[in-house]
């Protein structure tokens, strides 16, 4: 007969090679019992049915082993929602929620009208949809399972969102044009050793990995979006954080303008922002 506290006591000694092995013990047992932490360190003497310490244990094996928390619970908050996540998506950072921030903060059309390249698990095109329910928001990924979990992200929170398969702007109608395009596209060169560590060892290689050390799916989007933005339109894209000088000059030299780097939480380069024929000063584009 063990319970919860000892359960979580194993559990934490168990993942002492995560960056929080706490916090990921219980939130595996959270999501097996269907409580919250308070309720947790209520009960510290609750001895769960063994078909749940089962459950757990394979859980915090396949931790333990390097799983991602948010594939094995099979959610991730983003922008204070909570997405559905498999191994056919990202798993959504906070770094990202930038991309938000920056798109609600611009002055775009009271009916805009917005893409959302390589959509993965939805979270960029459904947060706008639901933060901005006027706004048309269209996401489209190269990945039928990635748009299957985006689908239902849309459909379980509640967010109109039109989607559409196939690569980059392939996916969308020739000549169909826009006021927004985000995206967060893949930016890490082949050979990056991060490949190898933490979460995205096991995530989508398609979504992370891109040729040209990591910037030809950049390159790609800054020089094909000029063509499928309105006049005053902006390109709000995701980048790695030594990528921000290339990826401004790239856009400077196509002739975006104004042209941004974004910082991420951590003050890094993190996203670009480029008007395209709009002459305004970037600063004057966000309210207030």
């Amino acid at each position: 007969m063990t319970t919860v506290a000892e359960l979580l006591v194993s559990a934490t000694r168990r993942l002492q090679r995560s960056p929080s092995p706490r916090l990921d013990a219980e939130v595996l047992m959270m999501r097996l019992l269907g409580v919250g932490r308070a309720w947790l360190y209520a009960h510290p003497e609750f001895v769960p049915p063994h078909e749940i310490a089962a459950a757990y244990d394979t859980l915090v094996d396949a931790r333990e082993r390097g799983m991602p928390v948010a594939y094995l619970t099979g959610e991730r908050e983003f922008f204070g929602r909570a997405f559905r996540v498999t191994p056919d998506t990202l798993i959504p950072r906070p770094d990202t929620e930038r991309l938000v921030d920056a798109a609600l903060q611009m002055k775009l059309p009271e009916r805009a009208r917005v893409l959302d390249l390589g959509t993965g698990s939805g979270a960029l095109a459904v947060t706008l949809a639901l933060e901005c329910p006027d706004w048309d928001v269209t996401a489209t990924d190269a990945s039928a399972a990635a748009l299957a979990v985006a689908r239902d992200n849309a459909a379980r929170l509640n967010a109109c969102v039109r989607f559409a398969q196939g690569d980059w702007f392939a996916a969308v109608a020739a000549g169909d044009c826009f006021d927004l395009i985000v995206s967060n596209p893949p930016y890490i060169a082949a050979d990056d050793a991060h490949l190898a560590t933490g979460d995205v060892r096991f995530e989508p290689r398609s979504a992370l990995v891109s040729a040209e050390q990591g910037l030809a799916d950049i390159a790609h989007i800054v020089g094909q979006a000029r063509a499928r933005l309105n006049a005053g339109g902006w390109l709000i894209l995701e980048h790695g954080w030594q990528q921000g000088d290339t990826t401004r000059a790239l856009a400077q030299a196509l002739g975006y303008a104004p042209v941004k780097t974004l910082d991420d939480l951590a003050g890094n380069p993190r996203a670009l922002l480029a008007g395209w024929q709009q002459p305004t000063d970037p600063e004057q584009a966000h309210h207030g």
